[in-house]
């Protein structure tokens, strides 16, 4: 007796966590990243409040609204971030839209540092930018121009396509070269940057070109190197594999 009076406040305890966790969410299966760098480190070029907004609001939306679907889409709970932007076009288009929001965002945070800390462009890098555009100067024009004139909100990007040249594209809304869809030219993207206005307006309001000038200090040349250098290498050609 005595130690079924013990065993009880034990085994309510116990009850009430099963029943609480039946109707419990499911588990998020996907993460919000933390900045690599405090929301200030960007400044004068994106100020914290911007930063602030843009990762705890924005991008954190992004990612409870693609856990949302997965109850709806338990096939969700299979794939990485990265395997499903290749997979994206056969799911609704609320998981394309968070799921490109999240890796989009990812990516963006990863490719800036404060200004002086990101490095330069490696000699391996910067022979394929001049291969492809005659210059780095070239590049960033080109890359400059597809931003300002994205319709919209959206993104410009740089990205090696799978012949290995490099090209300058740009997607709407939360869409990037990763998925496979018809309208998004296929890549491995290098470089992202947002051109949504929530990524700038504090700042620039409508002056979206001083932006995308004043972002240029903040690339995060070594890790657009890292991407570089580990983006898939061009399918050998028929000679080639003789």
């Amino acid at each position: 007796m005595l130690l079924r009076a013990l065993l009880r406040p034990v085994l309510a305890g116990l009850t009430a966590l099963l029943l609480l966790g039946h109707g419990a969410p499911v588990m998020a299966d996907f993460a919000l990243p933390p900045l690599p760098y405090g929301p200030e480190a960007l400044e004068p070029a994106i100020g914290a409040e911007t930063m602030t907004l843009h990762h705890d609001r924005h991008h954190a939306a992004y990612v409870a609204n693609l856990n949302a679907q997965i109850p709806s889409n338990p096939s969700l709970k299979t794939l990485s971030l990265d395997a499903l932007q290749a997979q994206v076009g056969r799911f609704p288009a609320a998981v394309r839209n968070n799921a490109g929001g999240h890796w989009n965002h990812s990516q963006f945070w990863a490719v800036m540092a404060p200004a002086g800390d990101g490095g330069a462009p490696s000699a391996e890098l910067l022979t394929a930018i001049q291969q492809s555009f005659g210059s780095l100067e070239a590049m960033q024009e080109q890359f400059n121009q597809a931003a300002a004139a994205r319709f919209g909100s959206g993104w410009a990007w740089l990205i090696r396509r799978l012949d290995g040249s490099l090209a300058i594209t740009s997607t709407a809304n939360q869409d990037n070269p990763l998925m496979d869809l018809p309208d998004v030219e296929p890549g491995t993207p290098l470089l992202g940057l947002d051109v949504w206005e929530h990524a700038y307006y504090l700042n620039y309001q409508n002056r979206r070109a001083d932006y995308i000038h004043a972002w240029w200090s903040l690339v995060n040349w070594n890790e657009v190197n890292r991407r570089f250098q580990g983006s898939p290498s061009p399918a050998p050609t028929a000679a080639s594999a003789l």
